[in-house]
């Protein structure tokens, strides 16, 4: 699909430098939350399709970037850096643009000259510092003066393909359509404790609640886990983390709940005090592609069933409208 510049709706997320490889899997987990197109950039950047949440969600395309953005400072406590705006380049352009501690810069497709004219050349997608000291060389400055170019000339200047895709950016054109990748063989939720905690009811209802999600996030995504990791971070910087392999391939809230329950009996906390607590669905399989036993247990068929409502509930609804009596309670 070629894209076409009518509406504001690629979203090129920077993660912070250095941020662990893990936390970035995190952060693309996040942004499928949103929209299903999502485009990893390794090691650290995104670009992300929304076009189909629009009309899912209903809301400005801004919306759901600050959407993204606060959920990732609440859940992984990472700040991200986005752009948004009507083609790729443009929005990876704008998203350098936004403050290094994480902020949001829209380019509406009527604000794309006035945006980039005043850049700097190196400040353009693409354009690196050869190309960029080769321009400044030749006379070119900004973005502006570098669109007021004859393409012809700017071929002379750079070569033939750089030369054309240079001329192009600066005007805004990139016909780039986002292509999402195979999704990952794993998928995680974390949680961060405001203070230490011991093993109890709390602990507990955070795991219940770390499990919900993801089991939800999976059968989105039609995916099943065959193992599952509990992780546990103590405030002395210490780490318990084992991997519990699963009976059968699932995505339902009981079977992932019964593993990580058993993952915290192991742990043998005691005193140990808690201070976050990470749950990963391993070595992930298109659900079609799962072996299902045939089950005679008419209430767990029951229990599926409900689960399938809760689904389109939340789906209607936002996500954690309808879960667990346990932490509803609690919320209340």
């Amino acid at each position: 699909m070629t894209r076409t510049d009518d509406v504001a709706s690629v979203m090129h997320v920077r993660v912070p430098a250095g941020l662990p490889e893990p936390a970035y899997r995190e952060v693309l987990e996040l942004l499928a939350e949103i929209s299903p197109v999502v485009q990893a950039l390794p090691p650290g950047a995104a670009v992300v399709e929304l076009r189909g949440a629009l009309r899912y969600f209903g809301v400005p395309a801004a919306r759901l970037c600050e959407r993204a953005r606060v959920r990732s400072l609440a859940r992984l406590s990472v700040d991200l850096r986005i752009g948004l705006a009507p083609t790729w380049a443009l929005a990876a352009t704008a998203s350098a643009r936004a403050p290094e501690h994480g902020g949001l810069v829209t380019v509406e497709p009527g604000q794309v000259a006035g945006f980039l004219a005043p850049l700097p050349v190196d400040a353009l997608h693409g354009i690196g510092p050869a190309q960029a000291a080769a321009l400044t060389d030749y006379g070119v400055h900004s973005v502006g003066m570098l669109a007021a170019l004859p393409p012809a000339t700017i071929q002379r200047v750079l070569g033939g393909r750089a030369g054309r895709l240079a001329a192009d950016r600066a005007r805004g054109i990139d016909p780039r359509p986002v292509t999402p990748r195979a999704l990952p063989l794993s998928a995680a939720v974390r949680h961060r404790f405001e203070r230490q905690e011991m093993d109890g009811a709390a602990v507990r209802a955070r795991l219940l609640d770390l499990v919900v999600r993801l089991a939800a996030t999976l059968r989105t995504r039609d995916q099943v886990a065959r193992g599952l990791t509990l992780q546990l971070d103590f405030a002395a910087g210490a780490r318990w983390s084992r991997t519990l392999r699963l009976p059968e391939a699932a995505a339902h809230d009981e079977d992932l709940r019964a593993a990580a329950y058993r993952l915290m009996d192991r742990a043998g906390l005691q005193r140990g005090r808690l201070v976050g607590l990470l749950v990963r669905a391993e070595d992930l399989v298109a659900a079609g592609a799962a072996a299902e036993q045939i089950t005679f247990d008419h209430s767990r068929e029951m229990r599926l069933r409900a689960e399938q409502a809760v689904d389109r509930a939340n789906r209607r609804f936002g996500p954690g409208s309808v879960g667990p009596a346990a932490l509803l309670h609690r919320a209340a």
